[in-house]
């Protein structure tokens, strides 16, 4: 975009800032607020390390498994996360903007390969030089800052050593790396979360080949990978994430809780899981998925053990945990995380044999569609799912029942838009305020939400679909180098959501 264009645009914006008070103002009328909310409650927005930052090649930043995957045309678009927002040039800026808005916490991830370049060994001084500086600039507005140790970004030379998560190794690699967070940022920061999303990960990563490092096994993947195993290496890889998990709740609890005061999570990416029929099989099934989906990872945190239903389908693939191990595991959260944005609907399939091979979604045993009404070429579709903010209060609702109602923060929810898309964004707006509602509902009906965080605070750089799609709060111009930010209709929103009502008297 040239400079004239960029001019126009701004212009564009300034003009229609009314008329999008005015917008505000009247789908405000419903009455939620901030107000609304138990004081304790937090509001913020999410990036992560690796999709804001930039800045991959200075200050002593090592390689990541997502450098490599980017470079080598891994996004639908091409592009990669070399500069994206910039965020490392900008954090203040950034940090000011969230405090005009009135975010309450930012939740961001540390760059293990920024803080370890070579995945173990030397620290590098810049990398926490960095993260230090942004925790306390986000300490001094006020902003909590909730800190995910691993979000994706795992050191390329990890995963050429010794194949990364395959191999138990990673555990104490990163019990090293969280150590190091825990002793240098720990004293300002009190909620930390050990890893995004293992589960798919674990999926996306090692069955369906569409994350790094692209392994997957015919006729399972998604993309012709050169090697792995869809039926074996999603579960060894979950269960190296756990123990490691487990590991890293281990050393706060023992070294670090009693002086720091914080908390230790793990993140899931959650589904609603509704029966597609009101038939026994399709509500059975309905219960199967969520076993398998969010039961996968927070049965062994919290009870110490993968639940029977894993054990009957997957039998032998599915890793053992030693008594020991179920003692270590059991109870090692302190909330959980979750990233929401979807709803879907299940229906039983016809059994097949165990002798079959099956993958992951094979062994839940379900055919997942997008709709009620689904047709057989409107499947589900890992890549392309519809937003459904209403699903978010029965999830929360279904998550405390089986769970034991620990206390939840949503760590992402929010929508995708095209590209060229500025900053109109009413059908986010929508998302968001129809999510805050449902949180609410969801409270007053017994769940422990602690926290509703947007998904994004800037326009970054998107895992597959790389700058295809834009999620923020702020729009970001990727082809101006100062990267300016632009806040959408929906920051103002929110801005008006936390703090008071625009007056249409003021305009």
């Amino acid at each position: 975009m040239g400079a004239k264009n960029r001019e126009q645009m701004e212009r564009g914006i300034a003009n229609s800032l009314p008329i999008l008070l005015i917008f505000l103002n009247l789908i405000s009328a419903e009455g939620l607020s901030r107000s609304d909310f138990p004081p304790e409650f937090v509001f913020g927005a999410s990036t992560s390390a690796y999709q804001v930052e930039g800045v991959v090649n200075e200050d002593g930043r090592g390689v990541s498994v997502w450098d490599t995957f980017s470079h080598s045309g891994g996004t639908r678009d091409g592009s990669n996360g070399d500069v994206t927002a910039d965020g490392y040039h900008h954090y203040k800026e950034d940090v000011k903007l969230m405090s005009e808005i009135g975010l309450e916490g930012y939740r961001f991830s540390i760059s293990w390969p920024r803080i370890i370049p070579n995945g173990r060994g030397a620290v590098n001084k810049k990398g926490i030089e960095f993260y230090n500086n942004l925790i306390d600039e986000l300490i001094s507005h006020g902003i909590q800052p909730h800190v995910t140790l691993f979000h994706y970004d795992l050191p390329q030379v990890l995963e050429d050593e010794y194949g990364g998560w395959l191999s138990p190794k990673i555990i104490d690699d990163f019990v090293a790396f969280a150590d190091i967070c825990f002793n240098e940022f720990g004293d300002r920061v009190l909620h930390w979360t050990t890893f995004n999303e293992p589960n798919i990960l674990s999926i996306g990563a090692y069955s369906e080949g569409i994350f790094p490092p692209k392994r997957c096994s015919q006729p399972f993947g998604f993309v012709n990978c050169t090697a792995g195993d869809s039926t074996t290496e999603p579960y060894l890889v979950l269960h190296n994430f756990l123990l490691a998990h487990a590991s890293v709740a281990e050393l706060y609890r023992t070294k670090y809780k009693e002086i720091q005061n914080g908390f230790i999570g793990i993140n899931i990416y959650a589904f609603q899981f509704y029966p597609k029929t009101n038939s026994a099989a399709d509500i059975a099934a309905a219960q199967r998925a969520i076993d398998f989906w969010c039961g996968w990872v927070l049965h062994p945190v919290i009870f110490g053990d993968y639940q029977e239903t894993l054990k009957e389908r997957v039998r032998s693939r599915l890793p053992h945990f030693t008594k020991d191990q179920s003692r270590f595991l059991k109870g090692t959260i302190d909330f959980i995380g979750i990233n929401y944005y979807s709803s879907l609907y299940v229906s039983v399939i016809a059994e097949k044999s165990q002798l079959d091979a099956e993958d992951f979604f094979g062994d839940m045993g379900v055919q997942i569609s997008v709709s009620k009404d689904s047709t057989a070429g409107e499947e589900f579709n890992p890549e392309f799912l519809p937003v459904d903010p209403d699903g978010l209060e029965s999830l929360l609702l279904a998550l405390a029942s089986r769970y034991g109602n620990l206390p939840i923060f949503v760590h992402e929810h929010g929508i995708g838009t095209s590209y060229n898309k500025t900053v109109d964004d009413p059908e986010r707006v929508d998302v968001i305020r129809r999510s805050t509602q449902n949180v609410l509902s969801a409270i007053r009906g017994g769940s422990n939400c602690k926290g509703y965080f947007v998904w994004s605070f800037l326009d970054v750089f998107e895992i597959i679909t790389g700058f295809i799609t834009r999620y923020g709060l702020y729009y970001v111009d990727f082809e101006d180098k100062s990267r300016k930010r632009q806040p959408k209709l929906s920051a103002l929103w929110y801005k008006d959501f936390l703090k008071k009502p625009v007056s249409l008297a003021s305009l």
